[in-house]
């Protein structure tokens, strides 16, 4: 199948006497991982080997951006072609010359690569999409300016209104060396974990390192909790401080080399997702997901339990996972802060459970390539479920009776409702998405494999 198929493109269901799949599949490298380690071999002293990279549009622009500022990245394949090996030669904490980089739609690579730009030997200047320049990148600029960055970004607003900053960002760096000294913070609430994350991985290579210190705690600290994995994965030390009562309270990260690495990277349990949740939707259906662990550090590896709790069976043993789909699926209610992406797949499975479910801690999904919330709503409505949503929170009622009408789905340029709802148009009969392309994002080969979940 086309790897990025013509626009709007039928789903097929499952006719109501096919045997349920039984499958083996190992989705790509986790994104999540990909980014953060592409910008930790950018800092690193020689050449990194990152096994199992992700391709797509969001890492080979981040690759880009960073060859465009010095750092170059190489690829090999395995004989099959499936697996990725990058080769990333490493500037040792100095990206050797600034530039102008483009991140698309990326917002974790944008976010990143502001803070990796404060450690450019010229100018940079940042931009991406014009969804991207949307989307909050004002909070990272400060943090970074508190750190002694010198950052120039669009003032956004009218007369009357709160006047934010957006891309496109130029950091400013003194000729030969950065501005940025690093130090102390003390963080409020952020919009995104991914500001954080940004400062940490560029730590080791300020000269005061970065000391964080959370006066509430942090938005989506489970993506945070996954940077210190990967920083401590290639032997950066970094200290955690917890209350007496569990909560988060910092992260320090003092100044340090990262040496060249090399690093296997798991499969993307947000990816992952998608055919699980294609086991839990089919009675006796079977999906084997390979290279993941329940143990896996990902933050959408919490998913799994959801489906558990709505019914599924999952089991998990050494790198394999296996779901399989229950006779029907129960509904309820679902806290998704800790893994926001896989919410919208969750959604999915509420869309097909017997009763309301509530789905909360949604808050991050607002200010993602979409607004998330306001676009499962209603497109979850025009397949027939009432759907209340609220600023952070969705409640979902299945139609009282199956649906057959045509309908087509909008993606909004947005990978993961083509992926979502791709997957009910499995079991609900003349389902279409439109745009189906922008898949590419974070599974350029996603179709193809979809094809084969039978």
């Amino acid at each position: 199948m086309d790897e990025r198929p013509a626009d709007p493109l039928p789903i097929g269901a499952f006719a109501a006497d096919a045997a349920p799949c039984d499958v083996r599949i190992r989705v790509p490298g986790s994104k999540s991982l990909s980014n953060r380690f592409l910008i930790l071999a950018a800092l690193a002293r020689g050449r990194s080997r990152l096994r199992g990279l992700l391709r797509s549009d969001d890492t080979d622009r981040l690759a880009t951006a960073l060859a465009t500022l010095g750092v170059f990245v190489t690829y090999e394949c395995d004989d099959s072609g499936d697996e990725t090996t990058a080769l990333v030669e490493g500037a040792g904490g100095r990206l050797p010359r600034g530039g102008a980089v483009h991140l698309g739609d990326g917002g974790t690579p944008t976010r990143f690569l502001l803070a990796l730009a404060t450690l450019a030997a010229g100018d940079v200047t940042v931009d991406g999409s014009a969804r991207m320049r949307e989307r909050p990148v004002d909070e990272g600029i400060e943090l970074l300016r508190r750190l002694g960055a010198d950052i120039d970004a669009t003032d956004v607003g009218t007369p009357g209104t709160v006047v934010v900053e957006r891309l496109p960002v130029t950091v400013r760096n003194a000729t030969g060396r950065s501005r940025i000294q690093g130090g102390r913070l003390e963080v409020g609430e952020v919009a995104s974990s991914q500001f954080l994350s940004a400062l940490l991985l560029v730590a080791p290579a300020l000269p005061r390192g970065v000391e964080l210190a959370y006066l509430s705690p942090p938005t989506s600290a489970s993506y945070i909790d996954l940077t210190v994995q990967a920083l401590r994965a290639v032997g950066v030390r970094t200290d955690v401080t917890n209350g007496d009562d569990g909560r988060l309270l910092g992260h320090r990260v003092e100044p340090q080399a990262i040496e060249a690495f090399d690093r296997s990277i798991e499969a993307d349990a947000s990816s992952a997702a998608y055919p699980a949740l294609l086991a839990a939707l089919v009675p006796g259906a079977r999906v084997t997901l390979v290279g993941l662990s329940r143990s896996s550090a990902q933050p959408d590896i919490r998913f799994l339990a959801a489906l558990e709790a709505m019914g599924a069976r999952v089991e998990g043993a050494n790198d394999e996972i296996v779901v399989t789909g229950p006779p029907a699926l129960r509904a309820g209610d679902h806290d998704c802060a800790m893994f926001p992406d896989a919410a919208m797949a969750l959604a999915i499975a509420c869309s097909r459970a017997q009763g309301t479910s509530r789905l909360t801690g949604l808050k991050t999904l607002r200010v993602k390539e979409t607004d998330r919330i306001a676009a499962l709503a209603t497109e979850l409505t025009r397949v027939g479920c009432n759907v209340e949503a609220g600023p952070e929170s969705l409640a979902i009622t299945p139609p009282p009776a199956p649906r057959v009408d045509p309908v087509s789905i909008a993606t909004y340029r947005d990978h993961r409702m083509a992926m979502s709802f791709a997957v009910l148009g499995r079991v609900r009969p003349n389902l279409s998405i439109e745009d189906p392309g922008c898949v590419a994002k974070s599974w350029p080969g996603f179709w193809r494999a979809f094809a084969a979940l039978r």
